[in-house]
């Protein structure tokens, strides 16, 4: 959580060895539901209200489209290839190649394509890390405006997997323990940031979106 992304991932990839990927998803929306809201809270006055607002329109239509898949097939396999290309476009494009800077309108669209593509790869964070890792943003608003985003996403995955019925009671005590963990790493992390660099910031970022990738294109292709 110290750069916004990168946890949600790493909770992901953990929890592969202990649960098949149809439980662990809607567990780890559980979580990260958490996690992002404790950042929130923290980084409030930091969030891009504009972008924000923006995300937050779109978020029911992609919400209703995932619905509509899960419940006709299963989750297709191409989608991971797009968080790839995202992540590795961020993380090595030259300095003479634009940034991902859209003006906040279009991130309705974003918020849209983050709800649809969350209930089916879990981790959401690769996925919009790109659109906010923009040097126009300070890194509290980075964190803070795509952490509220976030919350959107694993909000809406509670009646899209309660309505595939999927039994959260049943994996209520190992949620309710990494809650209250993942509650401390928060402000762990989030103390950090406020010591670090903007340039030491960034490198962070990039070297966390390129490991992230390096991660899923391994897995991808093994």
């Amino acid at each position: 959580g110290l750069v916004g992304m990168g946890g949600g991932v790493t909770l992901l990839a953990v929890m592969t060895f202990f649960y098949p990927m149809h439980v662990i998803i809607p567990i780890h929306g559980a979580v990260q539901f958490t996690s992002n809201v404790s950042r929130t809270l923290i980084l409030r006055q930091h969030i891009h209200r504009a972008s924000f607002k923006a995300f937050l329109f779109g978020v029911p239509l992609g919400a209703l489209g995932v619905w509509f898949l899960l419940t006709r097939s299963s989750r297709p396999e191409w989608v991971i290839w797009i968080v790839i290309i995202l992540l590795f476009y961020v993380a090595f494009k030259p300095k003479k190649l634009p940034e991902i800077r859209l003006k906040p309108q279009w991130y309705f669209l974003l918020g849209v394509l983050g709800s649809f593509l969350g209930a089916l790869i879990g981790a959401t964070g690769p996925l919009l890390a790109p659109f906010f890792a923009r040097s126009d943003f300070s890194k509290e608003q980075i964190v803070a405006t795509k952490s509220a985003c976030q919350i959107l996403v694993h909000l809406v995955k509670f009646p899209i997997f309660i309505g595939l019925s999927f039994a959260y009671d049943e994996y209520w005590q190992e949620i309710l323990l990494m809650l209250m963990a993942v509650v401390l790493g928060t402000r762990v992390g989030v103390g950090l940031l406020k010591r670090l660099r903007p340039k030491t910031f960034m490198l962070i970022l990039k070297v966390a979106l390129a490991l992230t990738g390096l991660r899923l294109l391994f897995n991808n292709l093994s």
